[in-house]
């Protein structure tokens, strides 16, 4: 029932644009809408609309903080068709008007330059597009309080399904996609798997908890780090003072993190400003 269910929330968070309700992921399923509420709640402790209302919250939070986008249309790429729902809702939740958050949490977060925190020269970073990649990729939820970053090196040991994987997969780069780094959330979750090249991964063997899933050819600022726990750091850096130097800024796509045995990359999709 879980994959059933991990499935079910993976939909809800590609669709939080979209008007399709409940009724259209119960028939993509096969199951009857009551059946998707009640197993949905049991696995997640929150109805299926209640959960994507807060998903779309968060991503809205998420823009406000991180792009030039106007409150309108934050609104419309969240779900919202009207603006006024869009403010009561996100104040409900938030405890702030959009504007006011907005506000608050840039002036929090241009309040210390990185290199007044850390000393030394800021991270180094260089602007890259990558091609189209796919990864096969299940999803990890943090229930517990933490740093959302410990588990990365050692996921395989919180992944169902992971043993059928091929060895060069298991053993091979691994891509974490971080959702709501460095903002905190109450639904914490991460896609990590192996990196697939094109020509193997139609003949794989996919276990129930994961999918294939496809990165689109995206502007990337990229940086080499020495340990995940930069992550948070290097990442606010990038957003409040690196890439404004370009005339860039964060799109609010997922964090990409790839690490092998020679080392970690972040990749944080761009766009220009």
């Amino acid at each position: 029932m879980f994959n059933e269910m991990m499935r079910a929330e993976i939909w809800l968070q590609d669709h939080l644009d979209s008007q399709q309700g409940i009724e259209d992921l119960a028939s993509r399923l096969g199951y009857s809408t009551s059946q998707v509420r009640r197993r949905f709640k049991q696995c997640f402790g929150l109805s299926p609309s209640a959960y994507r209302d807060t998903l779309r919250l968060e991503k809205a939070a998420r823009l406000l903080a991180f792009t030039p986008y106007s409150i309108q249309s934050i609104a419309s790429r969240c779900g919202y068709q009207n603006h006024s729902a869009f403010s009561r809702a996100f104040q409900r939740y938030h405890n702030q008007t959009p504007r006011q958050y907005r506000q608050a949490l840039r002036l929090k977060l241009h309040h210390t330059p990185y290199c007044q925190r850390h000393g030394g020269d800021p991270p180094q970073y260089v602007i890259r597009k990558a091609p189209s990649r796919q990864a096969l990729v299940t999803r990890l939820y943090r229930k517990e309080r933490g740093h959302p970053l410990t588990a990365l090196r050692k996921w395989t040991q919180h992944a169902k399904g992971v043993e059928s994987l091929p060895d060069r997969l298991r053993q091979g780069q691994t891509i974490a996609l971080l959702h709501n780094v460095p903002l905190p959330s109450d639904m914490e979750r991460i896609d990590v798997g192996p990196l697939v090249n094109g020509s193997e991964a139609p003949g794989i063997a996919i276990p129930a908890s994961f999918r294939l899933l496809k990165l689109p050819a995206q502007q990337h600022a990229c940086v080499a780090l020495e340990c995940m726990e930069e992550i948070p750091d290097v990442l606010q850096y990038l957003i409040c003072e690196g890439l404004p130097q370009e005339n860039l800024h964060a799109n609010g796509d997922a964090l990409q993190v790839e690490w092998d045995e020679k080392g970690i990359l972040i990749r944080l999709p761009v766009q220009p400003a």
